[in-house]
């Protein structure tokens, strides 16, 4: 197929951009929710097949092991809450009879830790905002780099929590959420270094996040194992070595400017087609001179456009045209709102709805995260069924957001948006009702539909 026909195709997919603008398609790729398509502070997205491919390769596999290290670490606080306990952390808040009683945790010292937890979460989903206008204005290899020193510095104040003389605890876990956004949404882009595996490289990126909140898993059975010698400013000294990592993997081996789109690299093409003839030429008198340098000039726009032919792949225009209709036909809601200025879209019911039930689920979802334990010791009136129950978690929650990619892309290619809406709320109604059940059988069938939910709820929802 030719290049012109995939831009075409691609046209189709975004009707309302042409009626917006008539020069559209000139647009890059933006991640600031915020801006407007105003010229970019950096230099201009590179194209793919002007990077060698052992360095893409490189670079899609570096940005998979620091996302598997740091982009959703802060999650895995069900299972780094034990060691925090163990550790006396915020002990000093409990009341002399709750000290005298030794209780587990003291009711001060659950809502200090869980303000923790609840301050990281929502830290991680308000910095998109920023992340996002950094990310288009100075390019992805500097939201990295400000990914690195968050992580660096919150592993430093963990490190040293107890030395200093002021609450760092809750300053420590929120450099470590605000670090995960600038490190994970800047890896996005590695999407473009090859087109036709671009959605298996975002199931990649999106599996390490969900698999980050291992690590924390991995520290708590370490520290477990050592008998608490492997203390937390052992390990987040220990922790230093990912950020130093991103560090240098951003400053020599990642793009310092976003890939270019599939969009952008067919205009490029197009741009080429016209610099074969230069208006300069009428001014050298030796037709041989011109015909040669037009000759050069044609053979290099015929390069650009072999090496994007081959980069993009040879799939036919028609074959994705109806792929993309037939998604649109089953998704049942399709360009609703396409066309409207965005403050009609937000008043109107469609967003009001969504967000409101983005609200409710999100904090339904960090609620279970930072409480489980207590819940679970409250309903079965027994500490050691609760941590059995919580050991479970702390192994199912990375591991079911890696299980569950799969399944959830054929759900929502093949499936409309009211009926994955309603199955997004029977699932949560379910695990609310499973939630209130004293009996073992309804706390593990619980966790096992939460855990698949959790990443469905955010794809679907994204």
């Amino acid at each position: 197929m030719s290049l012109s026909e995939r831009l075409t195709t691609m046209e189709e997919y975004q009707p309302w951009s042409r009626e917006a603008s008539p020069d559209s398609r000139h647009r890059k790729m933006s991640f600031n929710p915020v801006g407007t398509w105003t010229q970019a502070a950096h230099e201009e997205p590179v194209g793919a097949f002007e990077v060698p491919k052992w360095k893409r390769l490189l670079q899609v596999f570096f940005a998979v092991i620091y996302c598997l290290f740091a982009a959703g670490v802060v999650f895995g606080y069900a299972a780094i809450k034990p060691v925090l306990l163990e550790e006396g952390v915020y002990r000093d808040r409990c009341t002399q009879k709750e000290l005298d009683e030794d209780v587990p945790v003291c009711y001060e010292q659950e809502l200090r830790l869980n303000l923790m937890f609840t301050v990281a979460a929502v830290s991680t989903n308000v910095v998109a905002l920023p992340v996002g206008t950094i990310l288009d204005r100075y390019g992805p290899r500097i939201s990295g780099i400000l990914g690195a020193i968050f992580v660096a510095v919150g592993s430093l104040v963990l490190a040293f929590a107890k030395d200093l003389p002021f609450d760092a605890y809750i300053l420590g876990y929120l450099s470590l959420a605000l670090g995960g956004p600038f490190i994970f949404i800047s890896s996005f882009q590695l999407s473009n270094t090859f087109p036709q595996y671009s959605g298996l490289i975002l199931a990649l990126l999106t599996g390490a996040f969900d698999t980050s909140s291992a690590i924390f898993l991995f520290y708590r059975l370490s520290y477990q194992a050592a008998d608490g010698a492997f203390t937390p400013k052992k390990f987040f000294l220990g922790y230093l070595v990912v950020p130093v990592f991103i560090l240098v993997v951003q400053v020599f081996f990642m793009p310092s400017t976003s890939y270019k789109t599939v969009g952008e690299l067919i205009t490029q093409v197009e741009e080429t087609a016209n610099d074969v003839v230069h208006d300069s030429d009428d001014e050298i008198e030796d037709e041989d001179m011109v015909r040669r340098l037009q000759d050069a000039r044609r053979g290099h726009r015929d390069s650009i456009v072999s090496e994007i032919t081959v980069l993009l792949g040879t799939k036919d225009a028609t074959e994705q045209t109806k792929e993309e209709d037939k998604k649109r036909n089953i998704s049942g809601v399709w360009g609703a709102l396409h066309g409207r200025p965005a403050s009609e879209q937000i008043r109107s019911p469609w967003f009001i709805l969504i967000a409101l039930f983005t609200v409710l689920q999100m904090t339904r979802i960090n609620y279970f995260v930072a409480t489980i334990r207590s819940q679970y010791t409250y309903l079965f009136h027994s500490l050691d069924k609760a941590v059995e129950i919580n050991n479970f978690f702390d192994v199912a929650l990375p591991l079911g957001g890696v299980i569950s990619v799969p399944f959830i892309g054929l759900v929502l290619d093949n499936m409309g948006t009211t009926f994955v809406l309603s199955l997004l709320v029977t699932i949560a109604t379910t695990i609310g009702v499973l939630g209130v059940i004293p009996e073992t059988w309804a706390a593990y069938t619980s966790i096992c539909l939460f855990v698949i939910y959790r990443p469905f709820y955010y794809t679907a929802v994204s």
